[in-house]
């Protein structure tokens, strides 16, 4: 009998997953079957026939951005989504650069290039954990900056509430030692990320600013998946790595890591003013082909976020929250545009501002309309 994964149970309906083969194959039960199956059956179809990032005896980890399924963390988000459905937005996800200090200069950067090199002090940060889990936020991922730089980094993610939330890291993996990849499992943390320009050295290097990243990135996956974290690796998709897309399965694959995240570039922060240089429909439909491809194949999930946006919308004043270093409160990472700050008013009433302006209508991303960026942030382009 193989497992079953709830989704969602109540004494009249049920919704739970079984892997067949490496596939998710999504089943409802119940007296109230035929009737809630039909409500819930766009949710259903992003689950059904695809490949989970690690399947264990008693619990699915669908993807490394997700609460393992079934967690109360999980209900958590399913309630969350369900509210949505009734136009109560939560974000489900927060994203807290809690350092701007980074030994790296990408040249696609989102945060702005300021010289005081700000950070958010412990309490700080765990306020705004302790809000935005109040709000219903399901995965908190601290970034930066360079995460891995803040001191008490550990006491910040052991802090997490694991029942209601679970704790990632977005890295570029410098200082990712093996004993602090323990360091970080042994606190508690669930999902790292380490993210990647191209698939070779050189490339990498080059867009990072920096020689020797491209090493401290993989040696970073090594060192997390030897501590037994759940790791993947994140992509920026631009014209410059687009012809990569098997290079980075490949490098994914080889290194054995849960997931390969791919996220489409914004002309924002550095990069903004390289209109030119963002994903085209050709790129598109290379990058479709891609997904189809490796759906199928022996490697590590595909998370193509491009893809879940065009089906759900921007997430962006619906499910997503950033804090930047200064304390403001944005959309997103790639939206300069900031509601309040933490060090001046609770995040309930900014991200109320947030979600009830009517910009935000669960379209796409309007960081790359051109018109938005300079009607409503006053960017040249």
């Amino acid at each position: 009998m193989k497992p079953k994964y709830y989704f969602y149970k109540n004494p009249v309906f049920k919704v739970y997953a079984q892997v067949e083969n490496n596939r998710v194959r999504m089943k409802t039960s119940g007296i109230a079957s035929s009737i809630m199956g039909s409500f819930i059956a766009d949710m259903m179809e992003i689950f059904e026939d695809t490949k989970p990032s690690k399947v264990e005896k008693d619990k699915l980890i669908y993807s490394t951005w997700m609460p393992p399924i079934p967690s109360k963390a999980f209900d958590r988000l399913v309630s969350s989504q369900m509210k949505a459905m009734r136009g109560k937005y939560v974000p489900e996800q927060i994203t807290i650069s809690i350092t701007e200090e980074c030994p790296n200069r990408c040249l696609h950067c989102a945060l702005p290039d300021t010289k005081n090199k700000a950070r958010l002090d412990p309490d700080t940060v765990k306020s705004v954990i302790d809000q935005t889990i109040d709000l219903g936020t399901t995965l908190i991922i601290f970034d930066g900056g360079e995460p891995l730089l803040y001191d008490g980094l550990e006491d910040l993610i052991s802090y997490v509430d694991q029942s209601r939330a679970i704790p990632g890291l977005f890295t570029s993996g410098v200082g990712m030692t093996p004993e602090r990849a323990k360091s970080l499992k042994n606190a508690g943390l669930s999902m790292l990320s380490v993210s990647f320009d191209s698939a070779n050295e050189e490339g990498h290097d080059y867009m990072r600013g920096r020689p020797g990243v491209f090493k401290e990135a993989v040696n970073a996956l090594k060192n997390g998946l030897d501590a037994g974290l759940l790791v993947g690796i994140y992509v920026v998709l631009s014209p410059r790595n687009v012809d990569e897309l098997d290079d980075f399965y490949e490098l994914a694959k080889e290194l054995g890591v849960h997931e390969l995240s791919f996220y489409e570039i914004v002309p924002t922060g550095r990069w903004q003013g390289h209109e030119g240089e963002v994903i085209t429909p050709e790129h598109i439909k290379k990058f479709d082909d891609f997904v189809e491809r490796t759906s199928h194949a022996e490697g590590p999930r595909v998370f193509p976020i491009p893809q879940i946006i065009r089906k759900m919308g921007c997430f962006a004043g619906r499910k997503w929250l950033h804090v930047t270093p200064e304390g403001n409160v944005l959309p997103c990472a790639c939206m300069p545009k900031p509601y309040g700050n933490v060090h001046e008013e609770s995040l309930a009433s900014i991200w109320k501002k947030i979600y009830t302006d009517p910009v935000f209508c669960s379209g796409p991303c309007l960081m790359r309309d051109s018109s938005f960026r300079i009607n409503h942030l006053g960017l040249e382009r």
